[in-house]
This record gives C-alpha cells, sequence and structure tokens, in this order.
C-alpha cells in the first residue's frame, strides 16, 4: 500500500534534502507544501498518512498548522523537522500532537529511526518511491524529482533559497543559545537573504530609524569567505536582558558587557552553525562596539565607507515575554559568493 507524504517548508533546498532522506525501500507518494495554508489544502484533498513539517513558514507556520490540525481533528502523524531546537519549541510542538521532532538537517538514518520508531515503516523487500507525477497536479509542489542531483547554483532564487536555509539552521543553534542564557523562549524569523548597497542597508533592518540603539561588530573570515556580523540591539532592551543574563545595573560598562558577551555569543552560534554546514571553520574577530544610543541612519552611514555592495543575511531575535529585541546581520563580501556556491554545491550533491 502505497503511504501518502506531504514534506512541507518553505525551502525548496530543505524539501529536496528531506526527501532523499526516505528510505529507499519505502512504497510512498510525495507532495510538497511551502507552508502551512498549502500542507492544509493538500489534506483538505485526501492526501497526507505522513506530515514532514517545519516551524519557520511564512503565510502559516509549523505551530500554527499543528493548531488548525488539532483544531479540525485531521488525522495524520506529523513528524516536525526544524532548525528551532529550544527545548520550548520541542515541548509545544509534542503538546500540539506532534509524534516526533527532528533537527536540521536530517540524515537517513534519523528519519528511518522515527519512523520505524513510530511504526510508520518496517523494513520490507524493495519498493518503488514515487514522487508526485507531475508539480503541476500538487497545488504546493515544487520538486520534480527527489531522486540524488547535483544542485545547480545558477539561479539567484535559488542560491538565494539555499543561503536562507542554511541561515535558517545556524539561527536554530544560535537561538537556542539563547534561550538557554535566558530562560525564555525566543521567536525565530524567516531570515532575509539580499544583495545591499551600504545606502540600502538601513532597510533591511527591523527597527524604525527614531529607535535608540547600540551595535557591536565583529569580523570573521574562512577559506575564501569574509565579512563582518552585526548585532544591534535596542537600547530599551538593556535593562531586562541585562536581568536575564544575570548582569544587573545600568552603568555603561553593564551594558557594554552585556551587549559584547551576547554578540559573542550569538554571533559565534550562527558562524559555527554555518561552518557546520559548508564543513568549514570561521575565524573570529573580537567583538567591537561600533555604536552607542544612536539612530539607525547614523549608525549606517558612519560606517558605509568599509561596506560597498554585499550579501546580507538578516535574523531578528525576539524575547516577547520581555519586550526584547535584537537584529544581526552578516555581511559577506561579493567575492565570497563564489566560496559559498561552490561549498552548498559539493555539500548538496553528496547528499
Amino acid at each position: 500500500m502505497t503511504v501518502s507524504v506531504i514534506i512541507c517548508d518553505d525551502s525548496n533546498m530543505a524539501r529536496k534534502q528531506l526527501a532523499r532522506c526516505l528510505p529507499k525501500e519505502w512504497e510512498v507518494s510525495i507532495d510538497f507544501a511551502e507552508n502551512g495554508l498549502q500542507a492544509l489544502d493538500l489534506m483538505h484533498d485526501g492526501l497526507g498518512d505522513i506530515l514532514f513539517l517545519d516551524l519557520t513558514m511564512p503565510e502559516l507556520d509549523g505551530f500554527g498548522t499543528l493548531a488548525e490540525i488539532k483544531k479540525q481533528c485531521i488525522t495524520v502523524d506529523v513528524i516536525v523537522v526544524s532548525g528551532d531546537i529550544q527545548d520550548e519549541a520541542r515541548r509545544r510542538v509534542m503538546e500540539l500532537g506532534a509524534l516526533d521532532f527532528i533537527r536540521k538537517p536530517s540524515t537517513p538514518d534519523q528519519i528511518e529511526k522515527v519512523l520505524l520508531d513510530h511504526k510508520l515503516y518496517k523494513l520490507a523487500p524493495k519498493a518503488a518511491l514515487n514522487v508526485s507525477k507531475n508539480p503541476e497536479e500538487s497545488k504546493s509542489s515544487t520538486v520534480k524529482t527527489a531522486k540524488k542531483d547535483s544542485l545547480s547554483l545558477a539561479d539567484q532564487a535559488e542560491i538565494f533559497d539555499c543561503y536562507q536555509e542554511i541561515t535558517n539552521v545556524a539561527m536554530g543553534r544560535a537561538g537556542d543559545l539563547l534561550a538557554r542564557l535566558t530562560g525564555e523562549f525566543v521567536s525565530l524569523p524567516i531570515p532575509k537573504v539580499a544583495m545591499l548597497e551600504a545606502s540600502e542597508l538601513l532597510m533591511a533592518l527591523a527597527f524604525a530609524d527614531d529607535d535608540s540603539v547600540s551595535a557591536v561588530c565583529q569580523g570573521f573570515i574562512s577559506r575564501g569567505i569574509a565579512g563582518e556580523a552585526l548585532l544591534l540591539f535596542s537600547d530599551s532592551s538593556f535593562a531586562n536582558m541585562a536581568e536575564l543574563m544575570k548582569q544587573p545595573g545600568e552603568s555603561e560598562s553593564v551594558q557594554i558587557e552585556v551587549l559584547t558577551d551576547l554578540s559573542g555569543a550569538l554571533l559565534g552560534a550562527i558562524l559555527n552553525g554555518l561552518g557546520e554546514q559548508l564543513d568549514l571553520s570561521f575565524s573570529q574577530g573580537y567583538p567591537t562596539v561600533l555604536g552607542r544610543h544612536s539612530s539607525i541612519s547614523n549608525l549606517i552611514s558612519a560606517n558605509t565607507g568599509k561596506w560597498t555592495k554585499t550579501l546580507t543575511i538578516e535574523v531578528t531575535y525576539v524575547i516577547e515575554s520581555h519586550d526584547i529585541i535584537c537584529d544581526v546581520l552578516l555581511l559577506f563580501t561579493a567575492e565570497s559568493m563564489a566560496s559559498i556556491n561552490s561549498r552548498l554545491s559539493y555539500v548538496l550533491s553528496d547528499e
């Protein structure tokens, strides 16, 4: 009997990777969804014995999708596959009815073990792996084949999708670290990826221009890859963050200590997460205070001479229960893209 599988993830790269990880002997049909709304549409059409579900997605995220499945009494076995590895994220999805939780990037062994543990798959004589015959037949299918293939990085949309996905995984590692440092749940966004001129950086940020912020800058370098990471922190968040990090006080020295500690932890975790996926290690400079109690435009304009057109990746971390927000910008030199693309193509072609 053919099992109907839905893979729900906003990243084309992630959907392909997960499809490749399914047991080769498993007789399945696979449909793809880019967000929870598309997955629900597929389930309303009678598809989806098993749903592999990402958490961080546009339109309707994984938490919302699980809530809707529960509300609508839809019968489906849900396995969450996410870069958000916080203990609280896992607790929430299990409470909402997920069978299990796998951290990204997943491996064939991990997928097989979870399927076997929940008796969703059993070792059997070899059977054909079928993917939806035509992507147009599925409202949300965007991948024509699940068989192993090399990634073509010729299309900018595909390149940025790959950058976004590896950042999503790295962002989750840093979010988990921040959650452990503060003891609070951290809301994770969809990373934003763009090629920007220095004058355009202002538009990429989550803060309004009249917000008072402080910033820390930290350089990084690896084989053929170089850039700077910026952490922008709302001045109104300092007292709450200092308390959560057990560094109470409002003095300038305490605030600088909070900034540099937070920067070192978050940026280090993000770069380590990227390095793990690209099979390289980054050397990091010491965090340097770039500006204090300033508007975004003043901070950016004072440093535009340092940045020309650059690959910019933005991640915003929010602790809603304490009104804390910080923005992380990764600014890669344009020359770094060739090395990143080469490593992505090599890594993904070996999946």
